[in-house]
C-alpha cells in the first residue's frame, strides 16, 4: 500500500488507456506521456500497460507500506527517499515505512511512478486509468488527496535484481521549451485556405496556460479559412461544421487565431473544423509542454507516421532487452 501524505498538484492512477469506447463518448484517458510511462514499467519488470501514478508539476509526499521496487520517469522532479536524493530513470528498492518526496520539476510537466506489480485499483471498461470528468477508473474516479491509501500488487518474482538498473542516456527524452510536432494533414483540411495552411505550418505557436489533459490550446498566427457559407446548423464562423467526430490528437480551430490539440481525456465530437492530427508519438511531447513554451507543426505523410510508430516500438524493444541483461 502507498499512503498519500501530501497529494501534489494533480496525481492520478493511469495505465495505457481505455480503448474501444470512444464512439460511446468515453475517451481513452491513460498516461499522457506514454513513452516515459512505458519505460518506467520496463524498469521495474512490469508489462508496459501496468497501472502507475501520473504526477503533474510536483508529486507531494507518500509512504510505502510494502517492500517493493519503483521507478520514477518523465519530467525531472526533484525527488528524495528518506531524505536522500533519488535518481530518475532508475529502478529503486524501497522498504516498508520509506518516505518518498517529489518536489517541482523545472522542465516538462508529467512525471511517473511505476511500482513492481502495478497499482491495484478496479478495472473500469478494461482499464485502470482515471477519467476525472466522469469520475470513472483510477482511485475512486478522482485525483489523489491527502490520506488516500492506495493498494499496490505484490512485487513480481525476481524483481529485486532490477534494483539499480538505469536507462541509458540515449533513451531519455529531452523536455525542451521548443518542439517540432509532426502532423498528418487531412480530415477537414480542405476548409483551410492556401494562405492559412502556410501560416499554420510556418508560424511559431505558444502553449496557453489553460491547457490540460483534455486539450492543449495554442496561440500564434492568424489562419484564414475558405470563405464559404457554413452549412445549416453550423453557425456563422468559417471554422465551424455541423458536427464532427474528433480523433485524439485532432487539430481544431475554434476561430482563426487559436488552435486546439485534443489529448487523452478529450471530448469525442463537436462543431470545430479539424484540419489534421498530431501523430501519437508527438502527443508525448505536447503533454510535456509547459505553459508559454512553443512549437512548430511539421506536416508528414501517413507512411512517415507509421515509420515513426515502428521506430518507437523498436526503441522500446531494444531498451527492454538491455534491462533484462
Amino acid at each position: 500500500m502507498i499512503e498519500i501524505n501530501e497529494p501534489g498538484l494533480w496525481t492520478t492512477v493511469q495505465d495505457l488507456g481505455r480503448l474501444g469506447n470512444y464512439h460511446l463518448g468515453v475517451p481513452p484517458s491513460g498516461a499522457a506521456d506514454k513513452f516515459s510511462f512505458m519505460v518506467g514499467n520496463l524498469l521495474v519488470g512490469n508489462p508496459v500497460d501496468f497501472a502507475g501514478f501520473e504526477m503533474t508539476v510536483f508529486g507531494g509526499k507518500m509512504t510505502f507500506y510494502k517492500n517493493t521496487v519503483i521507478a520514477l520517469t518523465g519530467a525531472p522532479m526533484e525527488s528524495f527517499l528518506n531524505g536522500s536524493p533519488v535518481e530518475l530513470w532508475k529502478a529503486i528498492a524501497v522498504q516498508e515505512g520509506d518516505d518518498l518526496i517529489l518536489k517541482a520539476c523545472r522542465e516538462g510537466v508529467k512525471s511517473y511512478l511505476c511500482v513492481s506489480g502495478g497499482i491495484n485499483v478496479p478495472e473500469v471498461l478494461g482499464s485502470r486509468s482515471t477519467y476525472e470528468l466522469s469520475k470513472i477508473g483510477g482511485y475512486q474516479g478522482r485525483k489523489l488527496i491527502k490520506g488516500d491509501r492506495v493498494n499496490i500488487n505484490e512485487p513480481l518474482p525476481g524483481v529485486l535484481k532490477q534494483a539499480g538498473k538505469s536507462v541509458p542516456l540515449e533513451f531519455i527524452p529531452n523536455f525542451e521549451r521548443s518542439q517540432e510536432i509532426r502532423v498528418t494533414m487531412g480530415i477537414k483540411g480542405h476548409m483551410i485556405s492556401d494562405q492559412g495552411l502556410k501560416a499554420f505550418l510556418n508560424s511559431e505557436w505558444t502553449v496557453s496556460p489553460e491547457s490540460n489533459r483534455v486539450a492543449y490550446r495554442y496561440t500564434g498566427a492568424k489562419v484564414s479559412f475558405i470563405e464559404e457559407e457554413p452549412p445549416f446548423g453550423a453557425g456563422s464562423s468559417f471554422t465551424n461544421v455541423v458536427d464532427f467526430a474528433y480523433p485524439i490528437g485532432g487539430i481544431m480551430f475554434p476561430n482563426e487565431e487559436e488552435l486546439i490539440v485534443l489529448q487523452n481525456d478529450a471530448t469525442t465530437g463537436g462543431g470545430f473544423a479539424t484540419i489534421g492530427t498530431v501523430i501519437s508519438q508527438d502527443l508525448d511531447l505536447i503533454a510535456q509542454s509547459r505553459p508559454l513554451s512553443t512549437c512548430r507543426f511539421v506536416a508528414i505523410t501517413l507512411d512517415q507516421a507509421i515509420e515513426a510508430r515502428k521506430d518507437r516500438n523498436e526503441k522500446l524493444g531494444r531498451l527492454e532487452e538491455i534491462l533484462k541483461q
